[in-house]
């Protein structure tokens, strides 16, 4: 049937046709279409059933105690003593430096931060940033008893620690199981954020194996973690801890809706090596590796853009021993596919030194399988004592020119080049501003500023600041047994 109808007779048309559809109907009733409902989640039992297990850690710090009486700081007075030949007026006039009193140790607070019960007998873990140089640490638990507590050990890489306090019967948490959390899940975190105890924030994970570069894969969630957060734990809606809350990311020092947990199932084998041995145990084979770009598989007919590619191999490495060349790339580690270049590390890491282990690499045109035996990788070295700190804060001061990089350098010792096999070179004290974001850091050996060598830190003082302060600065550092560049941008 074909209707036509124009201009008004239109609206009358469609009216008289169903009119006289629905004449005699009969109509039945429509059932709606309800969207799925989900109230909003109720964390009241969650905080009562985890709460007892979470304590608030301080820590306290050994420092050098100043002069009193209205003295000035040594280093103004060696200024005045240098320029106006005498001490500040109104200021006693010093003793050489060997006949003078030795400063006295006063405790300071270092910091504060959060921990929850591993084991009903005492073990607390933690954040190993949060123990980090301290001289005490203090727990307090929920009900407000206080412990001093042992510093069982400390892994910088994972940032997980594990203290113990002389205590039994304690609340321990429930540990979840990390391959069944979600992307949306609701989960909850309990801290000390700026110090306020027991305080309770929640959200959803917002990501899961979240690489920043660290050692670990970790939880990005938006649930509220500030300082002080750190070392508590991430629980899910079954009451299970299923991270340790441990960065966030700022830039004003207060939490901005991005907030990132170490997974607990690395944290749990950290801490159980920490428990049995004061230290972590970790797998290297010598290999420097890089991503594989979608222009290299290409060209090398890998065709999927996975895997580490070698650039490097360190001589006498297991990777050497093994094969390795640089230009492979490492596609499978005992049969687990490198989908990134980080998963190569991890997966070597979490290896006991000794094994015996296949590496599957991709070279020309072909993959094969190498038979590498797995090195312990150097562990990290103890925290520096109060005394040693002291000793750095005797060095002179860095210069101008090496503050405008953002860093403090020093003399190699004889004993240290005959060590690391060098001539000269100036050893990183500390890498900060500039510095630190071109990559460098604390333990680092300058070789070449520019296109200058550099033996001692006079010379080095002396290539920064005859540099061209409008262009990036090229230092060629050695690090451990490879040598790299940085471009440091520098600041007028």
């Amino acid at each position: 049937m074909i209707f036509k109808v124009e201009g008004h007779k239109l609206r009358s048309g469609l009216l008289a046709f169903a009119l006289a559809l629905t004449a005699g109907a009969t109509f039945l009733p429509v059932e709606p279409v309800h969207a799925q409902t989900r109230t909003l989640p109720d964390f009241t039992d969650l905080v009562d059933q985890v709460g007892p297990s979470v304590v608030n850690i301080r820590t306290v710090e050994k420092v050098a105690q100043r002069g009193g009486n209205g003295e000035m700081d040594e280093e103004m007075q060696e200024f005045f003593r240098r320029f106006f030949g005498q001490p500040l007026p109104g200021q006693p006039r010093q003793g050489p430096r060997q006949n003078r009193p030795q400063p006295q140790e006063e405790e300071r607070p270092r910091g504060v931060g959060s921990g929850f019960i591993l084991t009903p007998d005492g073990y607390v873990m933690t954040n190993a940033h949060v123990v980090e140089d301290a001289s005490e640490v203090l727990v307090t638990l929920p009900d407000k008893r206080e412990f001093k507590a042992k510093i069982v050990g400390a892994d910088k890489r994972t940032d997980v620690a594990v203290v113990k306090i002389e205590a039994t019967g304690l609340p321990a948490v429930k540990v979840g199981d990390i391959s069944k959390l979600r992307v949306g899940e609701w989960v909850m975190a309990i801290g000390s954020p700026f110090g306020l105890e027991n305080t309770v924030t929640a959200g959803i994970v917002s990501a899961k194996q979240r690489d920043t570069g660290e050692y670990l894969p970790f939880i990005q969630t938006d649930v509220a973690i500030n300082p002080g957060n750190s070392g508590g734990p991430l629980i899910n809606m079954r009451g299970e801890v299923v991270g340790i809350n441990s960065q966030i990311y700022s830039r004003s020092g207060g939490f901005m809706g991005i907030s990132f947990s170490i997974p607990i199932d690395e944290a749990i084998r950290v801490s159980d090596q920490l428990r049995t041995s004061g230290r972590v145990s970790r797998g290297r084979i010598g290999v420097q590796i890089d991503q594989v770009t979608k222009d290299v598989a290409e060209a090398i007919g890998l065709g999927k853009a996975q895997g580490a590619l070698v650039r490097g191999v360190e001589a006498g490495s297991p990777g050497e021993k093994a094969g390795v060349e640089p230009g492979d790339v490492i596609t499978k580690f005992d049969g687990k596919p490198i989908e990134k270049p980080s998963d190569l590390p991890r997966l070597v890491g979490n290896t006991k030194p000794g094994t015996k282990s296949t590496l599957t690499v991709f070279r020309r045109g072909a993959s094969r399988d190498l038979n590498v035996t797995i090195a312990e990788i150097e562990p990290d070295k103890p925290s520096k004592r109060a005394s040693d700190r002291d000793e750095q804060a005797q060095k002179p001061p860095a210069s101008a020119a090496a503050k405008s990089l953002g860093l403090t350098v020093s003399d190699l010792t004889d004993a240290q080049k005959k060590e690391l096999k060098v001539k000269g070179g100036v050893k990183v004290d500390a890498a900060s501003e500039a510095a630190a974001r071109a990559g460098l850091r604390e333990g680092d050996i300058i070789m070449a500023v520019g296109n200058t060598d550099v033996s001692n830190a006079r010379e080095f003082e002396s290539a920064v600041a005859k540099s061209d302060k409008s262009k990036s600065l090229s230092i060629l550092f050695r690090r451990g047994d490879w040598a790299q560049y940085a471009l440091i941008r520098q600041t007028r």
